[in-house]
This record gives C-alpha cells, structure tokens and sequence, in this order.
C-alpha cells in the first residue's frame, strides 16, 4: 500500500519545494468525498502504479486507506518526469466515467504490407461503477492488414457499462508507411 503525506499548503511554492525533495502532488476528490491534497514519493508512486493488476490503486494518506483511479496526470516538459496527478477515489455503487487503458496483442499481417501498427487512442471512456470496470481492453490485432482498424463500434462494453466515445473513433489500426 502506498503512503502520503498531506500538504499543508497548496501554493505554488510548497508545489516547488516537494517537487524538488522528490514528492509529486495529487489531486484526491469524489462526490460526496472530502477533496484531499496530498504528495507522494515520485519513485514509490511510479513503482506502485506499475505494480498494480486491477484498475485501482490502494493508498493510505492521513490513516484513512482509499482505493483510487488515476483520473488524468501531468508530465514535466523536459524530462517526462509525472510531477501532479489526480486521483478519483472509487466509491462502490456510484456510477462514473473512467479511462480505461488499450493494450494489444499479436502482430497484425498489415506489417509484412509495409503498414505500420497506430494506436490513435491509448484509453477509452467507459461510463459505470468502478466493480464492473475492466482492469484494461485487449484487443487482439492479428487479423489487421493495411489500412485495416478497430473501432469503438467493434469493441464489447463489460456489463452494466456504457462505452462513450463516439462509435466511429478508431481505437488502432494498420496504415501505410511512408
């Protein structure tokens, strides 16, 4: 479980001070939640966040243990280093959008054409309670040739869930290379 610290202050300055010992700030809010301003180690958080299997993260800030959803992130322009996220705490029951990651599998027959693998959205927007979320969406790839690609149409929404993108929004597809 991952431990934080509550910021006192949430200025710009404390913001920069963390930053520098090695903290990243966060966001940690829902409806009918206390919103909460909190850091965490860069390091720990990162380690945490890749070690995860399911699509929520356990936390412990101020005693309280929460299970959260990275709701968006924001990288340093120069080293890509995560320096401020948002995090929505997962409330049983209530129903919510979440940002479900994309991952593919196999390599499509499109690239012996000369194509080139494209994923043009790496999360899609699924609106449900976070106990039927997918940890992420698998699509299997193998049968794209050129010019070939998934849609949102063609992707299964879990049950009781709703995709929400729009049904034409190409998810990955095979184009030619150039």
């Amino acid at each position: 479980m991952l431990e934080g610290i509550t910021r006192e202050s949430i200025g710009s300055g404390s913001a920069k001070k963390l930053r520098r010992d090695g903290y990243l700030t966060a966001n940690i809010y829902a409806n009918g939640v206390e919103n909460i301003q909190a850091a965490f180690k860069r390091g720990d958080f990162v380690k945490a966040v890749r070690a995860k299997e399911d699509l929520t993260l356990a936390l412990k800030v101020e005693g309280k243990d929460l299970k959260v959803v990275i709701q968006e992130y924001q990288l340093h322009p120069v080293n890509g280093d995560v320096v401020h996220v948002d995090l929505r705490v997962a409330v049983p029951g209530q129903v919510t959008n979440f940002l479900i990651p994309v991952k593919t599998v196999g390599t499509p027959k499109g690239l012996k054409n000369k194509g080139v693998l494209m994923i043009q959205k790496k999360r899609v927007k699924v609106r449900g309670a976070i106990e039927n979320m997918p940890a992420n969406f698998t699509l299997n790839v193998e049968n794209l040739d050129r010019d070939d690609s998934i849609l949102i149409r063609d992707m299964e929404a879990p049950e009781n869930c709703r995709l929400m993108d729009r049904a034409d929004v190409a998810v990955c597809g095979v184009i030619k290379a150039k």
